[in-house]
């Protein structure tokens, strides 16, 4: 799956090569705001482990944007949980770099990702947004997914604690019907 927007973006499949990429966007959220727990920097060698979870198909997908041969985000769906009952439900997360925040990549891009979850056995997808952050919950409501709750004080962070509000959004299958027995 690659395509590219109406923008000039090219949205496609991570791969190895993205890494160094993958971490300038993700290590500047990691090191300047709490939208992520991590509190330590990827280093490359554990990016590049990260990256080997993720196939070309199945539910665990990795989709990358890239503008000007710069890579600008990525959205992926990973696991759940690991108890085998929750095989059809996925956690999903995007990442922007601030100057592609607002410039519709992000809904073009999270976009593509269900389109292919879509085709999976993949039932539910649920993001966790530390809050505030106004711009995600905007992009999750538009793009279908609804508040299921909030977890208090879950996260510490820059000395202080943090609540992560959690969506989730109905995948609609557009697979064949074998997977419901029909």
């Amino acid at each position: 799956m690659t395509r590219e927007t109406p923008g000039g973006v090219l949205i496609r499949p991570g791969m190895l090569a993205d890494a160094p990429g993958l971490n300038a966007v993700y290590n500047h959220f990691v090191e300047n705001t709490a939208v992520t727990f991590d509190v330590t920097p990827m280093s490359l060698e554990d990016r590049k482990r990260w990256l080997r979870r993720f196939a070309d198909g199945g539910p665990y997908r990795l989709l990358v944007a890239v503008s000007h041969s710069a890579l600008v985000g990525f959205a992926c769906s990973k696991q759940f949980r690991a108890k085998e009952a929750y095989a059809t439900s996925v956690e999903t997360t995007i990442y922007l770099t601030p100057e592609e925040t607002g410039q519709g990549t992000g809904a073009l891009l999270y976009a593509a990702l269900f389109e292919a979850l879509a085709a999976e056995d993949v039932h539910r997808a649920y993001a966790g947004i530390t809050i505030p952050n106004e711009a995600s919950v905007a992009l999750h409501r538009k793009l279908g997914f609804r508040n299921v709750g909030i977890y208090r004080e879950v996260g510490r962070k820059f000395g202080r604690y943090w609540n992560v509000q959690w969506f989730e959004k109905g995948i609609e299958s557009t697979g064949s019907d074998e997977r419901s027995g029909a």
